[in-house]
């Protein structure tokens, strides 16, 4: 098809469109995903009178994809990219200095990961260790009467091996680790927990869950599969289970800032920014009954999640933990716990270009040599990341410098971020 007939095609699609003669998700119908992107857009400018010329300069081919990242593609959004470090980090799996990749639209959010960065870099670096990986989906079981409770619970671990073996067998990424029952009246919840390599794996685990309450509601007889996702999962939803016993990653990462650092990088000094932590991340938190000790765990999940393709809706457990601080002997002590680090370095949004890219930047694109290995290199990346945030935020309220900074990098053209 040529460029003319390619184009009255799309007109033609569009009249339909206006008709109602055929619906958005038809145009795949007709033409290729490409093209069915410039019905749908041309539709919308036409039906609603608004120019989308921005949304049409994508860099995406979309017969790449939908059916993967998107349903009823009309371009791609654009978002700054911005780069914060080096950060120096001492990990398990990231070792050496590192250059963190932030998506974001809030002024001075980079600025201030920068120095935060910088003050962890010019003190040493930070120590980062993953304390857990589990990625978890609950469903849910209704017995006849809470009689059978003890019998359906025995039935379970008398078939535990068969449990893992069908929860495996979905892939040759996923691996069993343990199930966790709880129960309400004659409601029985199981929290099935998995490894899932270098994948995020919720949809993989959502299968293997699927399969595996099949044969329980099969095999076991008088009980009924209700859902696969019971809520106790828990899945993008802040809850205190998931605090408690984590969901993903588990991860903490620590420093100890010089205080020639924390007085000249940071403009506080180490008693001021310890009182800060206490009054604002533990008392002020546990005042409003938060789940989050901490400053913005979530601007800079949310920035890091969006550069590398991870599921965005994941920052509602990213947002998650405690920063704590204290001083030790002439040093600044701190750091941060992260029950629920969801990230991938394969799979979901990983692939597209410019998230590639990223993932790249950071060495953690793709499979890693070793099960899991970029995937739990880059979860210590963002705790780094996340502790060099924090850092940076506590010390501007400890100083009286949150407004200035936001009214030097939220407002102005041209700055400079000081490293």
């Amino acid at each position: 098809m040529d460029k003319k007939e390619e184009r009255n095609r799309v007109e033609e699609l569009v009249e339909k469109l206006l008709k109602g003669e055929i619906k958005l998700y038809e145009v795949e119908r007709y033409v290729d995903q490409n093209a069915a992107a410039e019905v749908r857009r041309v539709f919308l400018e036409r039906k609603f009178d608004v120019k989308l010329e921005h949304v049409r300069d994508s860099v995406i081919d979309f017969n790449r994809v939908v059916g993967r990242n998107i349903e009823n593609p009309i371009g791609s959004l654009k978002l700054p990219i911005g780069i914060a470090g080096p950060l120096k980090i001492n990990g398990d799996y990231a070792k050496g200095e590192f250059y963190i990749p932030l998506a974001t639209s809030e002024g001075a959010l980079v600025a201030s990961v920068n120095r935060g960065c910088s003050a962890i870099t010019r003190s040493g670096g930070c120590n980062v260790k993953i304390l857990a990986n589990k990625m978890t989906r609950a469903p849910v079981f209704k017995l006849k009467s809470i009689n059978q409770i003890p019998a359906f619970l025995e039935w379970l671990e008398a078939h535990r091996e068969k449990i893992r073996e069908i929860g495996e067998s979905e892939s040759q990424y996923i691996k069993f680790l343990s199930y966790q029952p709880f129960v309400a009246g004659r409601y029985v919840y199981i929290r099935f927990s998995f490894d899932t390599c270098d994948a995020m794996g919720m949809n993989m685990v959502t299968i293997a869950c699927d399969k595996i309450s099949r044969f329980i509601e099969r095999e076991f007889g008088d009980v009924k599969f209700v859902s696969v996702s019971s809520n106790l999962c828990t899945d993008k939803k802040p809850a205190a289970l998931n605090m408690i016993l984590g969901r993903g990653k588990s991860v903490t990462a620590e420093c100890w800032l010089e205080a020639h650092v924390v007085r000249e990088k940071l403009k506080t000094d180490i008693d001021t920014f310890v009182e800060v932590v206490k009054a604002k991340n533990l008392v002020g938190s546990a005042l409003a009954g938060s789940y989050g000790f901490n400053a913005h765990f979530a601007n800079i999940i949310a920035a890091i999640y969006l550069a590398t393709g991870q599921d965005e809706a994941h920052v509602v457990e990213g947002s998650l933990g405690f920063t704590l601080a204290e001083r030790e002997n002439d040093k600044l002590y701190v750091s941060v716990t992260l029950p629920c680090v969801q990230v991938a370095s394969v799979g979901g949004g990983t692939s597209l270009p410019v998230q590639q890219e990223m993932l790249s930047l950071l060495g953690c694109a793709g499979g890693g040599k070793t099960w899991g290995s970029n995937a739990n290199k880059f979860a210590e990346i963002v705790a780094a990341a996340v502790l060099a945030g924090e850092i940076s935020l506590i010390a501007a309220q400890a100083a009286h410098h949150l407004a200035r900074a936001h009214e030097k990098f939220g407002r102005k053209k041209n700055v400079e971020i000081n490293d």
